[in-house]
């Protein structure tokens, strides 16, 4: 072959190749949501006891990629590194000492796909929550189950994945009472958020953006 046909069968070849893939900055997204840190505070800022600003803290803990969502101390840490010094760095920055609860980002990602609430929208004075559980549940729980029995139910726990409780609770001044069931059940403390904070969460663990 001589060399205008060798170049001319080469450029051949390199236009039927396969171009290279652009960069999936989704991928590094997902990734990055699924190894996330998820921090749940339990009991702050209630009654204006155990009072501090969760948005400061995450300021502070600004080198782990940490953001704030709401005021009930819940934390969104991006880049935790190794889970014990993140941790143990966590308490240190705490002005008091707090019963913490944690997951990772991928258990609430796979919570989301599972679908746990359905399609219907709830009635007007039902709220969707998750409970997460602050060390592994110590209990086998038979699900679903009600607090009070019967048709008058507060609290209704649907079903458990992990260190995650979720169910539907009714509107009411008692319902907190049958919310703090949720610790005896399955043997370890909880703490609760509305499934409209998760989802929030959920949304900042696939955001690109950096944290405030």
């Amino acid at each position: 072959m001589d060399g205008i046909a060798w170049v001319r069968e080469a450029k051949i070849i390199l236009a039927f190749k396969s171009p290279a893939p652009p960069a999936d900055n989704s991928f590094d997204a997902a990734t990055m949501g699924r190894m996330a840190l998820i921090v749940f505070f339990r009991g702050i800022n209630v009654g204006g006891h155990r009072a501090f600003r969760p948005s400061v803290l995450a300021k502070e803990l600004g080198i782990y990629d940490a953001v704030n969502v709401g005021a009930a101390g819940t934390l969104v840490i991006r880049k935790p590194g190794l889970r014990a010094k993140f941790l143990a760095e966590l308490r240190r920055k705490l002005p008091f000492e707090a019963t913490i609860a944690f997951c990772a980002g991928g258990d609430l990602i796979r919570l989301e796909i599972d679908n746990p609430f359905g399609i219907e929208p709830p009635r007007a004075d039902v709220v969707r929550f998750v409970s997460i559980l602050s060390e592994p549940g110590r209990r086998r729980v038979s699900l679903p189950v009600a607090f009070p029995e019967g048709r008058e139910w507060l609290v209704r726990i649907i079903g458990s994945k992990n260190r995650l409780v979720y169910g539907v609770y009714r509107r009411h001044m008692k319902t907190i009472g049958y919310l703090g069931q949720i610790d005896r059940l399955f043997g370890a403390p909880a703490t609760t958020r509305s499934w409209n904070t998760i989802l929030t969460v959920i949304r900042i663990l696939k955001s690109h953006e950096p944290g405030k």
